[in-house]
Formats: C-alpha cells, structure tokens, sequence
C-alpha cells in the first residue's frame, strides 16, 4: 500500500469520508506521502492541485461534488488495488501574467483555463495577439478565455469552445458572447503559443483575468502560455481514464 494523505472540501459529507477513510487507511501527511488523495469535487481538486504543486505527488480525487469530472467514483473498499491500477495523466499548465493599471503585475497558473470577464454591465474591448502579432484588433465580448485540453470539458464547453483530446499538444482560445467580430468562434493555437490580450478603454470598462479559482481585478493586460517546465500527475481508475472521458464527452447527448 502506498503511503497516502488525504485531504477533503469543507462540505460536511467530504468531512465525513475524510475521517472514515483515515480510519481505514493510515494517513501518513503530505510530505511523507506518495500519493495525495482529495476528496470533493472538481473545484476542490483544482485546489489540491495547487497546494500540494511543489510536493510533486500524484493525486488521485474521489468524487463528492456535483461533476466529478476530474475525480473517481467514491468508494472505502479497495483503494489499495485501485491505486495500484490507475491510469495517469500528466498535466501541465498555464502560466498567465496579468498587467494592472497600477503598474503591479500577478503570476499565477492555470490547469484549467484563464478566462478575462467584463466586471460591468458594459461589454468588453479587447485586442488578441498570438506571438506577438495582432490577430483580432477589437474583440468586443463578455470576455475571451484560454484553455488547457484538461480543462477543456469545463467553462470552454460552456462557452462553445472545442473539446481537447488530452495529449493534443494544443490549446482552446475561446470566446465569451462574442457581439463583434460576430462569426468568430475562437481559434486552435499550438501548445507553445504565446497569447496576450490587450484591454482597450480599460477603465470605462473594467475586466477581471482568472487563472482557475485566482482572481485579479481591473487588469489592463494579459499574457498566457503554457509552462511545460511545471507538470503534475493526476491518477484515474482503469478504464475511466482522463483522455478516455474527454473522448466520451464529444458523444454524450
């Protein structure tokens, strides 16, 4: 049996599963153990992936949220064989850079996407430019997004965006309510382009940049590229693994 810590979201059937699965498996803490288990949903993996980042362990998520997308069936039987059959995947993030009126800058990554929102009832302007050319000179929208093929299924599915095979060495540049250019739908960029997004007449009309659950307001720049120097394996159960369920989200009704 590997060594394990779990961790478990605030709600309170997480807290239950957390201590009925410490008392079944011994819990041997984050910095002794092989495998980091969290138990919640997706959100809450997102977190776990950032916190445990530089421990460089594997994580594996049971499911105790609403989608579950990124997490496996919750189950107290067993886990030793599950673990030891798991399928894994390895990801690798965004690293975006947000620029704010006040001079001051903000790193932060992304496993899923980044996403720029208008903070006003008033939409959007924003320039688009992909290695360093301009590609769309005024996108006027409720926002523009960039997302991994892990985090494709999620707020890019939403907003139309294409779904990601998970070793696709690509990245989603997806609009949000596009109003002008209308027809655009966003774009395929390989995994090494460099995005940056520019927000024109920022302070008549604010946006916020997101990088998964991190947050910077009234950002007057963005840049985004994915960091291949930073990478962290997530484990799933055999037969249901991640590019596995990203291929069968592309056939559901």
């Amino acid at each position: 049996m590997p060594a394990l810590h779990f961790v478990a979201a605030e709600q309170p059937d997480a807290r239950a599963a957390l201590q009925l699965m410490r008392q079944r498996y011994p819990d041997a803490g984050a910095e002794k153990a092989d495998i980091i288990v969290a138990l919640g949903g997706d959100g809450f993996m997102l977190q776990a992936l950032h916190k445990f980042l530089k421990l460089k362990k594997p994580n594996y998520g049971m499911n105790l949220g609403s989608v579950g997308f990124l997490m496996n069936e919750y189950r107290e039987d067993d886990l030793e064989h599950r673990l030891a059959a798991a399928e894994s995947a390895l990801l690798h993030p965004l690293r975006m850079r947000a620029e704010t009126g006040d001079g001051g800058t903000t790193d932060a990554l992304a496993f899923n996407e980044v996403s720029l929102l208008r903070q006003t009832r008033q939409a959007a302007k924003l320039r688009i430019l992909v290695d360093e050319t301009v590609r769309i000179a005024e996108l006027i929208c409720d926002g523009v997004l960039v997302s991994t093929p892990a985090g494709s299924t999620a707020y890019n599915l939403s907003a139309h965006g294409p779904i990601l095979p998970i070793d696709a060495d690509l990245l989603a540049l997806t609009p949000i309510s596009a109003f002008r250019p209308r027809r655009w739908r966003g774009a395929l960029l390989p995994h090494r382009a460099r995005v940056r997004i520019e927000i024109l007449e920022a302070a008549k009309r604010p946006v916020s940049a997101v990088a998964d659950d991190l947050e910077v307001r009234d950002v007057t720049a963005v840049n985004v590229a994915e960091d291949r120097s930073v990478g962290i394996t997530m484990l799933f159960d055999a037969g249901h693994s991640l590019d596995e369920r990203i291929l069968a989200e592309q056939f559901v009704d």
